[in-house]
């Protein structure tokens, strides 16, 4: 006697539930999409129109977004696309990016997510004072900055970060060679 074969692809037993059919905002946002990895979200995105759907609802709801966590070097449409509907950012960390992050790819998250509380721009050497500037006048809950080894940061920038996020607590300037001893004291006043 053959054992009974087992439905495929297109087939599906009498009362089973799919994966997809599970309640998506109370059983597989909280419970199975937050523990899966992001670079295998993103492959989990294009097995087919619903898993997309699935994902980028999980994206937009993100609170916590490293881009290492993607891999080394993502290119800019992801992270474009990543990004694209995330309004409640409060950890924002784009290091990996820091060959092409311009002022264009990052203004529009910042202004996206005013509750931003950390952000890690480390090496981001293609931005400039305007961004800086978007992430002062955006961004006034900012307690923790990256910076090291921007070479756009200057003391006119710095002075703007310092007079609208006033529950800034860490800031990290390891190499920004622009700073004069002034900007720190003025900073540091605040």
């Amino acid at each position: 006697m053959e054992p009974p074969m087992e439905p495929s692809g297109g087939e599906q037993e009498p009362g089973a539930v799919r994966f997809l059919d599970l309640p998506w905002e109370d059983v597989l946002l909280p419970h199975v999409l937050n523990r899966v990895p992001l670079r295998q979200l993103l492959r989990l995105q294009r097995v087919s129109r619903a898993f997309r759907s699935l994902v980028q609802l999980h994206l937009a709801g993100l609170r916590r977004f490293d881009a290492a966590q993607v891999g080394p070097q993502i290119p800019r449409a992801a992270l474009a696309r990543l990004l694209r509907d995330a309004e409640g950012l409060q950890e924002l960390a784009l290091a990996p990016c820091h060959e092409w992050l311009s002022d264009e790819d990052l203004v529009p998250v910042l202004a996206r997510n005013p509750q931003l509380r950390s952000v890690a721009l480390g090496g981001c050497g293609q931005l400039s004072r305007r961004a800086l500037g978007a992430l002062a006048e955006g961004c006034p809950r900012l307690q923790r900055l990256s910076l090291a080894h921007c070479d756009w940061v200057d003391g006119l920038a710095l002075r703007g970060l310092a007079d609208r996020c006033p529950a800034l607590e860490e800031l990290d300037l390891t190499a920004c060679r622009q700073l004069k001893d002034e900007a720190i004291v003025y900073l540091a006043q605040r």
